[in-house]
């Protein structure tokens, strides 16, 4: 009886190995009055000098003046705060350890946002804590991400975010999971 309670637990908590959390989608993360402002919203222009390649000293994140509002929203859900999941998405390095393990880093929902113009809304940007580290080769590797979700206003330099996580695992998605 003790061992089915543990498993039981550790299932619940997504920590069995083959067991994981279920997928958290990102418009989990957006209010529906985000949505429908995202749905509504005309097509964006690309023509600038980032989408050239061209950055200016802020950084590739953050936002430019002129967008729709939905676009600069740090809106959030409540009932996502520190609730556990799983999340797939794309790493945007801050910090690395000594062995050059990312440690910190913005997991954002697609490949090269950290150059995309514009970048996605604060309430689509989570910012990873991962204090073990991963070994990043590429921006373009597809992450899952599991851990404790936290309604958590982060700005630097490089962008805002409404959203941190503390990750207790972190790891490169495998074709078997498509």
């Amino acid at each position: 009886m003790r061992r089915i309670l543990l498993t039981v637990l550790l299932l619940g908590a997504g920590l069995v190995h083959g067991s994981e959390l279920p997928e958290t989608d990102w418009l989990q993360l957006m209010p529906k009055s985000d949505q429908k402002a995202l749905e509504a919203m005309p097509e964006i222009d690309h023509d600038s000098p980032e989408g050239d390649g061209t950055f200016t000293e802020k950084g590739g994140m953050k936002q430019s003046k002129g967008l729709p509002a939905v676009m600069y929203s740090t809106k959030t859900v409540a009932s996502m705060n520190d609730k556990k999941i799983r999340i797939g998405g794309y790493p945007v390095p801050l910090e690395s350890d000594a062995k050059g393990r990312s440690t910190l880093f913005f997991l954002v929902p697609y490949p090269g946002a950290c150059i995309h113009v514009p970048p996605p809304p604060p309430n689509q940007l989570v910012l990873v804590r991962y204090p073990k580290g991963l070994k990043l080769d590429d921006i373009y590797t597809p992450l899952w991400v599991a851990g404790t979700l936290k309604v958590e206003q982060v700005t630097n330099d490089l962008a805002d975010a409404a959203y941190a996580l503390d990750a207790a695992t972190v790891r490169v998605v495998q074709e078997s999971d498509l």
